[in-house]
């Protein structure tokens, strides 16, 4: 699971999401990529699943770049905790993802084979995407 080494906040807080990316939203290292159309919280585990997705699909034949990464905390207060007694334990990693952000990159393959591994990837995330080519 995609996680920090170490991180100077415990807990961080929720925040709006508002806006469009104002970087990473080209593609910049592969040759097709994997763009976000909505605001979202996107987690460690979501984002590994969509990457062995695409690895599986490509067979190990082309390069894949993971362009977000989970570096806030979200908490969870325990089931059947009453209302207050401060914030709850740190749960997981997000990354927050703004529409425009391009989350996954891929070259190396040709224009079929890219295209199928980024709609089995967008299966894994929680949110709409769109295909991109450079």
């Amino acid at each position: 699971m995609l996680m920090p080494k170490r991180s100077k906040w415990r807990k961080h807080q929720r925040r709006r999401m508002k806006g469009k990316a104002s970087r990473g939203s080209t593609v910049a290292f592969g040759s097709y990529g994997l763009q976000a159309l909505a605001p979202k919280w996107i987690t460690g585990r979501q984002i590994e699943a969509a990457r062995i997705a695409i690895t599986r699909h490509v067979k190990r034949g082309g390069k894949v770049w993971i362009r977000i990464f989970p570096t806030k905390t979200y908490t969870k207060k325990p089931q059947e905790v009453r209302m207050g007694k401060g914030k709850g334990a740190p749960e997981g990693w997000i990354a927050v993802v703004k529409p425009g952000t391009i989350m996954f990159e891929l070259d190396g393959v040709d224009l079929a084979t890219a295209k199928e591994a980024m709609r089995l990837a967008n299966h894994k995330l929680p949110i709409k995407t769109r295909f991109v080519e450079r």
